[in-house]
């Protein structure tokens, strides 16, 4: 059965038992009410009759007139419980032991209940014992027929059973139209989720209400498709990077082991016997091609042990001396076509870091500086703290990057100027990114074409390396 009838044949139930408790309550106090009003009326002429019997006066016209107000009717009898006196005509029945008047001669003391004396049928009737001045006198009885009352009751409760039925048929279309109305958000939730697929995680559910349970499921929902179509959106991101992670590497590892492979098939055929001089440019030129071969594989090794979160030997090293070590290890492979100056800060720089790594990164930049400036240029190495943060700067005066080129820099096999690469696959800037984030930094830079470059790398002085 769907919720909506659920919840309507609930609340409808609901009602229909309050109800009906209601209208049994007022039925039962309403009756008590009016055979109460009934017996009370009984006593109290009863009573006011025996105090004019004890006179022992028969009743006159008009005494009979004031006890007959409201239908009440009074018997006088004797001791033998032969009528002496009466305002109705009774109908003749036959005693019995437990009459009232007979009960009440037995105790000497009022006694009441239900007989049949008058022309209605059943009757509440009352008796009192009296001993009159003169006359036989023994007991004085009053009575009212309880069928006005009845009448009442019945009026009374056809009325109110049909009310019932009125308010119980009028509920069940309350309940249904406020099952409806309370489900419509579900429908219109339900109706957007049905159009929704893998490939249209944009769509949001609508939320009429974002204070009721409804409205806030909903909005839990939405938030989980948010972040559904982010780690869909980041799935897609790194899937088509490694696609084309893996086409570049492909391309790169093509290259020398086309050169590889026609070397040794030159020396393999001829060169070997007719030429040594050219075999041994062959030789040299596939020691080359290795080496490319090797430095990129450990390059794209180095890449994925990053990917895969590899350990951190982390520990409280000086920056300074790194970047001392990486700036003399780029003086070095320069061999004098730019100068290298180190700027030594004036204490100790230092922060919590891996240092193998770290000084890998540094030198990437160096290397790159020096490859990209050219002969007569200089590069600088500088560190300075700021904002609880170590930074270490590398500028150039080389070629510089395009603006538009420098969101992309760090891209994987990414190079601005391939033809001035001097062989470089485009992954340092990579690893250096990798290397910085790990530890809790980043790299930043900055370049204007034909003047230089500046990339800068910052390391928290506390940093907390990724697991």
């Amino acid at each position: 059965m769907p919720i909506r009838w659920r919840l309507t044949l609930f609340i409808a139930l609901v009602i229909g038992a309050i109800l009906l408790v209601l209208g049994l309550t007022l039925f039962f106090l309403l009756r008590g009410a009016l055979l109460s009003g009934v017996e009370d009326t009984v006593q109290n002429r009863a009573v006011t009759a025996a105090r004019d019997a004890e006179t022992g006066e028969a009743l006159d016209e008009e005494d009979a007139d004031e006890f007959a107000l409201d239908g009440v009717f009074i018997v006088v009898r004797d001791e033998g419980g032969r009528i002496i006196d009466q305002t109705v005509n009774l109908r003749s029945t036959k005693e019995t032991e437990d009459a009232v008047w007979r009960r009440t001669l037995e105790s000497g003391r009022p006694e009441g209940g239900a007989a049949e004396l008058s022309p209605e049928g059943s009757d509440y009737v009352y008796a009192v014992p009296v001993n009159p001045s003169k006359g036989p006198a023994r007991v004085v009885e009053a009575g009212k027929s309880y069928e006005p009352a009845k009448e009442t009751l019945a009026v009374f409760g056809t009325v109110l059973a049909a009310g019932i039925g009125a308010a119980f048929l009028f509920s069940i279309g309350g309940a249904y139209l406020l099952a409806r109305a309370a489900l419509r958000p579900v429908d219109a939730v339900t109706s957007a989720a049905r159009e929704m697929g893998e490939g249209n995680l944009s769509k949001r559910l609508p939320v009429a209400n974002p204070r009721d349970e409804v409205g806030r499921l909903a909005a839990t929902i939405n938030g989980l498709l948010s972040r559904l179509e982010a780690a869909f959106t980041r799935r897609e991101e790194v899937l088509e990077r490694q696609r084309r992670f893996a086409a570049d590497a492909s391309h790169e590892l093509r290259t020398p082991l086309t050169a590889i492979s026609g070397h040794a098939r030159m020396l393999d055929e001829w060169a070997l016997e007719e030429d040594p001089e050219r075999a041994r440019r062959s030789v040299g030129a596939i020691r080359r091609e290795a080496g490319r071969m090797r430095s990129l594989v450990e390059s794209l090794l180095a890449l994925t042990r990053g990917d895969e979160g590899a350990g951190l030997a982390v520990g409280r090293h000086d920056l300074a001396a790194v970047a001392e070590e990486a700036a003399q290890a780029a003086l070095a492979a320069a061999g004098g076509k730019v100068t290298v100056e180190y700027v030594r800060p004036g204490r100790k720089i230092e922060a919590t870091f891996d240092r193998d790594r770290v000084l890998q990164a540094a030198s990437i930049l160096l290397d790159n500086a020096v490859r990209y400036t050219l002969g007569g240029g200089s590069v600088a190495v500088s560190l300075r703290e700021e904002d609880g943060q170590a930074a270490l700067e590398v500028s150039d005066t080389g070629v510089g990057i395009p603006e538009d080129e420098l969101p992309l820099i760090f891209e994987r096999f990414h190079r601005t100027d391939p033809s001035r690469a001097d062989g470089g696959a485009g992954l340092g800037l990579s690893i250096a990114r990798q290397i910085a984030e790990s530890h809790g930094g980043e790299i930043r830079a900055r370049s204007t074409p034909g003047e230089g470059s500046t990339f800068t790398l910052l390391l928290p002085t506390r940093p907390q390396p990724r697991s």
